[in-house]
């Protein structure tokens, strides 16, 4: 007998088609059977061990989050409700140029470091990997929801050139040819950048290109954190669509959003670049979360060559009186490509985590704030903060604009991404409540896209861009990832004020055919495992 039936589900199955109702047979953790309209047409019913009686529910795949920073968390908190509570069940990581693989001892600490603020210092955890295999390996021993890894070309560009701001050598160039190479061959899906970081800020065009020529002679795609999401975004965007066009390189943009005042309204410009860019063969997806606010760490803000040399360098830098005067001028007065480009308005930066507890009480107010209420510039506050916590500050940056959010969601390539960074007192909401958010709000409350067309955003694309042949659609055969939502009730509890809630309307949660979210409480399951490049 089959292990568990789902009874009179209103099927959402991905493919962006009409729901349908139908009893779901799942067995070895896989969908074994689909009897559509099995009570009205009287028909003998199917039965298993467990029986899950779905009326009212709807039945989809489960999400898949484009977008993740859970390098660590995974391995940290077997728990993880964050995403397994909304319904995430595939989540990909090593985004935006910086993660803990492939690295030697001396780019592990210097990593570590650099991203503290997304993933936290990493005391607590056995970095017993150096290569993506290892890592890719030690997710196999057991998480709580599966996983795809990107290679960081940051870090690539740490281990083989350092931090400087210089072009690589052809030695240096071939050195990280085949370390991509090496973690597509252990299982990697692709490549990621974060062009305003450092140090894969510092690679040229040419340099990004031959390592992208890589990642496709394996089927993988390219996702970078382009240049600006400012003042060029769109030069930016354009970037690396001629890129990717030279390298024959598919491209999935990262939080592909159009920020602060000088992009306000101008999302119908990206949209018409990227459907010129389709028409013309190209191979685009993109990602995003649906908030207006962004998030990342107060050092991302500081002008590229403050960062030069690592994390240590930088801290120098910032303790020297004259050489932070010279930052605060590119931060504040001509716009640090850190910022995008943009003079730092220091009443958008809300800050959201500290390591320091001592420094708890500049959380949630934002720099321009903590300095009135201290009699203080912005600057020395920012300053402070930086040097007290060894930059690990994380920021909600308030730069967005609600009409580019709608108007990119309904993009036809458009997939969901949370970007969740889980440190700090105040995440931003979107680590707890992207996908019930689409749902609840965007779906439900507003009709900016209807929920077949939603779910599909969610799942069956994504799986699409991964090449993941068997997941993103509830379909016979397919992989038992798989969620149940009230469609009515389905909502974000994460707010601004409460950013750790999780959602409400999603009682059912399965990876790999078995339950972590049952009946509303996350079990003791860790179903999840490394999700590997599917050889072209």
């Amino acid at each position: 007998m089959e292990e568990l039936v789902i009874r009179d589900a209103d099927v959402v199955d991905g493919s962006g088609q009409s729901a349908y109702r139908a009893d779901v047979v799942v067995d070895g953790g896989r969908i074994v059977s689909i009897v559509k309209e099995a009570a009205a047409a009287g028909c003998q019913r199917p039965t298993a061990r467990r029986e899950l009686d779905a009326e009212g529910l709807v039945l989809s795949p489960g999400f898949i989050d484009m977008h993740a920073h859970s390098d660590l968390a995974l391995l940290r908190d077997p728990d993880h409700s964050a995403k397994a509570a909304q319904g995430v069940t595939l989540e990909v990581i090593g985004q935006d140029g910086l993660s803990y693989a492939p690295v030697d001892d001396r780019t592990l600490g210097e990593v570590r470091r650099a991203i503290a603020g997304w993933n936290g210092p990493g005391d607590d955890i056995d970095f017993d990997w150096r290569s993506v295999g290892e890592y890719l390996d030690r997710l196999d021993e057991g998480i709580a929801v599966n996983a795809a890894y990107l290679i960081p070309q940051g870090t690539v560009r740490a281990l083989a050139v350092g931090w400087e701001d210089r072009e690589a050598t052809p030695a240096e160039l071939d050195r990280m040819r085949r370390l991509v190479a090496e973690g597509m061959e252990q299982g990697a899906v692709g490549m990621s950048s974060g062009l305003t970081y450092t140090p894969g800020m510092y690679a040229k065009d040419a340099e990004l290109t031959e390592l992208c020529r890589v990642v496709a002679e394996y089927g993988g795609y390219y996702c970078p954190h382009h240049r600006s999401y400012g003042a060029g975004a769109l030069e930016a965007y354009e970037e690396m669509v001629e890129l990717t066009r030279e390298a024959g390189c598919p491209l999935h943009l990262a939080h592909a959003t159009m920020n602060f005042g000088v992009n306000k309204g101008r999302a119908p410009e990206l949209l018409a670049l990227l459907d010129d860019a389709l028409a013309a063969g190209a191979d685009i997806t993109l990602d995003t979360y649906p908030y207006t606010p962004g998030c990342t760490t107060l050092v991302a803000l500081l002008p590229s060559w403050a960062s030069e040399g690592g994390p240590e360098a930088v801290l120098k830098r910032l303790a020297d009186d004259d050489t932070a005067e010279r930052i605060r001028h590119h931060l504040e007065e001509t716009g640090s490509d850190g910022c995008h480009g943009v003079p730092v308005e220091w009443e958008t930066i809300e800050i959201s985590g500290v390591t320091d507890p001592a420094l708890a009480e500049y959380v949630g107010r934002t720099v321009l704030q903590s300095a009135r209420l201290r009699g203080e510039a912005p600057w020395t506050v920012a300053r402070r903060l930086l040097l007290s916590d060894r930059l690990a500050p994380t920021i909600l940056q308030h730069v967005g604009h609600e009409e580019n959010v709608r108007a990119i969601m309904r993009h036809r390539v458009h997939t969901g991404g949370s970007d969740g960074i889980l440190q700090g007192a105040k995440p931003h909401p979107r680590a707890y409540g992207t996908f019930p958010h689409y749902l609840g709000h965007y779906v439900r409350e507003l009709g900016v896209l209807s929920l077949e067309e939603c779910v599909a955003h969610l799942t069956a694309r994504p799986a699409a861009r991964l090449r993941l042949p068997d997941r993103g659609l509830v379909r016979e055969g397919y992989r038992a990832d798989l969620v149940l939502f009230d469609p009515a009730t389905v909502a974000a509890g994460s707010t601004f004020a409460e950013p750790r809630t999780l959602p409400a309307g999603i009682p059912y949660v399965l990876v790999d055919g078995r339950f972590v979210i049952d009946d509303g409480r996350r079990t003791d399951t860790l179903a999840g495992r490394s999700v590997r490049r599917t050889p072209a």
